[in-house]
């Protein structure tokens, strides 16, 4: 991803394509981040509840598969982990960082499809029971990608100093 090229949030924009393109500059900022590691750094644990880089890329594309597909009864790739038992933060001795790159890159591409074929009004259900809508799932995921894109740049600083949004 080193030929980052910053999309912007329109300033004229449908509500749809504003939601999109603001959570598509956090979902770029996630991947920029694992930009130059080896799978050690990828991997290393820097808190003490384990959160590492890599954990938090494999999480972030099980809850686009979740949120955006499951939630609207749309095919979703079958899960290898558990994520109700956090399975998902934590990177599996297999898992690389290209496996998991290509795992969010598989997420993004299934959610985008939903995104683009549903309207913001089309209603689905949550994991736990709830009628959530697209407008609300996408608001959702804006923030979730946004808060661990900042624990991301956190956890980035920590392993060598590297900082901001995109190089």
């Amino acid at each position: 991803m080193s030929e980052v090229q910053v999309r912007h949030v329109p300033y004229e924009g449908g509500e749809k394509e504003s939601l999109h393109v603001a959570l598509d500059r956090h979902r770029d900022v996630v991947v920029w981040k694992l930009e130059g590691l080896d799978e050690e750094r990828a991997r290393r644990a820097l808190t003490p509840s384990g959160t590492s880089l890599l954990g938090l890329v494999k999480h972030l594309a099980s809850v686009e598969y979740s949120w955006f597909c499951t939630t609207f009864g749309r095919e979703s790739e079958p899960l290898w982990f558990d994520p109700y038992e956090s399975e998902d933060m934590a990177p599996a001795d297999d898992e690389t960082i290209d496996s998991l790159l290509a795992f969010y890159a598989r997420a993004r591409a299934a959610a985008d499809r939903s995104i683009a074929e549903l309207p913001l009004e089309a209603v689905g259900t949550a994991w736990d029971g709830r009628k959530v809508s697209m407008r609300w799932v996408l608001v959702h995921m804006l923030e979730e990608t946004a808060r661990h894109a900042g624990h991301m740049d956190i956890l980035r600083e920590l392993t060598d100093e590297v900082t901001g949004c995109f190089p």
